[in-house]
């Protein structure tokens, strides 16, 4: 006889199958699936001792460590399949138990499409209208290239689907350190040959960057000089793993990265990076080129045929990427291109098929003049920032945007949303800050000043429920943490973390208005986005308020654009704002790289000694020192004095690791601290935080646990979803259905979601009080 209990969940289960109706069926059609492979990742404390010990107990083979610190493993197992629609719960309970497993994740399939919209093969130099001259603007290659300035020393990985390393424009250029396969595991990128010829994508990219000058073959690479490698990881199976991988391989040798892909460009897929990927871009920044920061290029997005937008993207709307947009050879906007507010630059590609496309390499040695879509002006822009990173090796990634942004112009590009923002620069959601100008960013690298550290200030502005109305204001009076120690001057990312349910996701209109009157779309209308799950704990991007005073009153817009009886509720709203402390309007202007100051070179034609008041840096005469560096006499007692009768030389010498700037090389000479540290002024130093910064570490939990178990606890939201929450109250206490559907907040009654529950409490948080009126919601 069966128990009573299990004869209800039968009797459940059947009237869903009946009662489920065509609304429902269309929200699991349009549903991602996880698929779970046989990889887990697993962080251990020990190293890779323990990491053995785990694949021998439990009969995985160990694939080795995911990042170079020894703690994150890839584990393999045979004995799964490669592909199934559940995890493997055996294995699951098995690493839980396991006292030395810190975390561990089993890997899904990730959906990537590469950015390109190339067609066949052909041609050369007098094609490559885009830097020859042709047109006016073009990129200003030419310029920095009679500068001497080609490349040389700058080291750019392409991520996709391999690189033809022995191409004949290519295989001088080739850097072995900077190339892997993580598709097969082995260090050759090469990619995998097809009729098709479908894996061209990654070598025509190489080309765009490095290809030789010269040689009387295909045409030039922007930084023709510079070193270029190729990770192949989009031909096969791809995992948070493979993509942590590829983002992190040499981070000491690689100087630039470049990506033109990411998820699918369909107009209703929301997905980002996985926790290791995110793991990644933060240590990329802040380990990265000996602490400067990773420098990560990647494509806005070829989704404008279906009007995507590429905040829907969580790679081009990360703070850490440098996204880059397209525009045709006459200046207008092209078919595929998606407008958004994260797009931080623009360079040319193509438009309609007759349009003249980018010339580069393709494969079987051969060259191509039809590449195109925002897959084409990705590298463009890499190797544009490599002519900078050769004029200016120490600038930091900040440093490179805040540059970019400034060597960006609105030229002759046409767009009916251009604005001027608080600091009186235009910018748009197609182009961003304009078109790039390669001669305009060498000359700003060569006399910017290194930024100060940056500020994070978080303002929770919403943390209980409100129901949403068809037009909806959420104001908040915001002192951007002034009289903290991370008080923000100048803006630079303006990050919109929300937590909403919306029955139409896709009618919903996002913007945002700041305290100078700048008025940035967040996320605009997606007519095939028909989802109705909102958007839980998204992060939206924009970078339209760039310098701007960030005191003041900001102004969150909701608004119904589609279906009149659309129904909404927003949960949370958080307002994270990033900067830095400095007047970045008003700062001075100098030279930082002063080559003619070289005094005394050896035989290679090194610098080996440079006039005063300059200072010599790993063979570079520099008018100051850049950050984690201070100002020396070499040979003197004491910083700055020169002993009498010696030929001292005014060199920058390292800071401690726990400085971001200093006075010495003690730890007790700090005069500024690296992001999430604070400086004491007293002792000199630097406190690290209570708690690790960037996102939260993953627990060693790797399923979210419900007492009901995972399977039933889905049918019931399923239940709830077909047939309204009522009918179950008698099987599942009210207030357990309502945690299923609307999760509560750390520290939050389980209950708060109701939509009756309009009133907001006397505080949010100390920047102001809170008042209801209406649709408008004023902090």
């Amino acid at each position: 006889m069966r128990p009573a209990g299990t004869g209800l969940w039968l009797c459940l289960a059947l009237t869903l199958g009946l009662g489920l109706v065509s609304p429902l069926a269309v929200g699991w059609a349009s549903a991602r699936v996880p698929i779970y492979v046989n990889s887990w990742a697993v962080r251990v404390s020990q190293g890779n001792q323990e990491a053995e010990r785990l694949a021998r107990k439990f009969g995985f083979i160990n694939l080795g460590q995911i990042f170079p610190d020894g703690q994150y493993f890839h584990l393999r197992h045979r004995g799964v399949v490669q592909h199934s629609l559940t995890p493997h719960w055996g294995h699951r309970l098995r690493l839980k138990k396991d006292p030395q497993v810190r975390w561990f994740e089993q890997q899904t399939l990730r959906r990537r499409v590469k950015r390109s919209l190339a067609v066949p093969t052909d041609p050369w130099f007098p094609k490559q209208w885009y830097m020859n001259n042709e047109v006016q603007p073009d990129l200003n290659i030419l310029q920095v290239w009679g500068q001497g300035l080609t490349g040389q020393g700058v080291v750019v990985s392409i991520l996709d689907d391999g690189i033809e390393k022995d191409h004949p424009d290519l295989w001088a250029n080739y850097d072995p350190l900077a190339s892997y396969d993580f598709n097969d595991y082995d260090p050759d990128p090469q990619p995998r040959y097809t009729p098709s010829n479908e894996n061209r994508h990654g070598t025509r990219c190489a080309g765009e960057v490095a290809a030789l000058a010269n040689n009387g073959y295909c045409g030039a690479g922007v930084a023709y000089n510079a070193r270029i490698g190729g990770v192949r990881m989009l031909d096969g199976t791809i995992t948070d793993i493979i993509e942590a991988q590829s983002l992190s391989l040499q981070p000491q040798h690689i100087h630039i990265y470049s990506a033109s892909w990411g998820p699918e460009d369909d107009g209703r897929t929301v997905d980002g990076p996985g926790i290791l990927t995110r793991e990644a871009f933060q240590r990329g920044v802040t380990k990265g080129r000996g602490g400067l920061g990773t420098l990560f290029v990647w494509a806005s997005g070829n989704g404008g045929l279906h009007y995507d937008n590429c905040n829907c993207d969580g790679y081009t709307n990360s703070i850490h990427t440098l996204s880059v947009g397209s525009a045709t050879q006459q200046g207008r906007v092209p078919w595929y291109s998606e407008a958004c507010a994260s797009t931080l630059t623009t360079t040319y590609s193509s438009g309609v098929v007759t349009d003249p496309q980018i010339v580069t390499t393709d494969l079987h040695h051969q060259c191509t003049d039809k590449h195109t879509g925002t897959s084409a002006s990705a590298p463009l822009a890499a190797g544009m920032i490599a002519l900078a990173l050769e004029a200016n090796p120490f600038l930091s990634w900040r440093d490179m945007q805040h540059l970019v942004v400034r060597a960006s112009r609105p030229a002759q590009l046409q767009a009916e949303d251009w604005r001027t923002n608080g600091v009186g620069r235009q910018v748009s959601h197609h182009y961003g800050y304009g078109l790039l100008d390669a001669g305009l960013l060498v000359d700003m690298a060569r006399t910017w000043l290194p930024t100060q550290p940056q500020q994070k200030c978080t303002i929770s502005v919403v943390h209980t429920p409100i129901t949403m109305s068809s037009l909806m204001h959420v104001q908040k009076n915001v002192t951007a943490c002034t009289g903290l120690p991370n008080y923000i001057r100048s803006l630079e990312h303006v990050q919109v973390r929300l937590s909403l349910s919306y029955s139409r996701r896709g009618d919903l209109e996002i913007r945002l208005t700041s305290p100078m009157g700048t008025h940035s779309t967040l996320v605009a209308v997606r007519p095939f986005d028909i989802s109705g799950q909102g958007y839980n704990n998204w992060i939206f991007m924009s970078t339209h308020f760039w310098d701007e005073d960030p005191q003041g009153e900001w102004t969150l817009i909701l608004e119904n654009k589609g279906y009149y009886f659309n129904t909404g509720t927003l949960y949370r709203y958080t307002l994270l704002l990033y900067g830095t402390a400095e007047d970045m309007t008003v700062r001075p202007t100098g030279s930082q790289v002063t080559s003619s100051a070289c005094m005394r070179r050896d035989p290679q034609g090194l610098c080996q000694e440079c006039h005063s008041p300059t200072y010599i840096l790993d063979h570079l005469c520099l008018s100051h020192c850049p950050p984690r560096y201070f100002s020396h006499t070499q040979g003197s007692v004491t910083p700055g004095h020169k002993p009498p009768g010696s030929s001292a030389m005014r060199v920058c010498t390292s800071c401690h690791p726990s400085c971001y700037t200093c006075r010495g090389n003690s730890p007790l000479n700090c005069t500024s601290c690296w992001p999430s540290h604070t400086l004491d002024e007293l002792h000199g130093s630097c406190l690290g935080p209570a708690t690790p910064a960037g996102h939260p570490l993953p627990t060693a939990t790797s399923q979210p646990h419900h007492p009901w178990g995972r399977a039933r606890a889905m049918l019931l939201v399923l239940l709830v979803v077909a047939f309204g929450t009522p009918l179950f109250s008698g099987v599942l206490p009210n207030t357990e259905v309502q945690k299923l559907i609307y999760p509560a907040q750390k520290g939050q009654d389980s209950h708060s979601h109701s939509t009756a529950t309009t009133r907001l409490p006397a505080q949010v948080s100390s920047e102001a009080e809170l008042d209801l009126r209406g649709a408008s919601v004023a902090f």
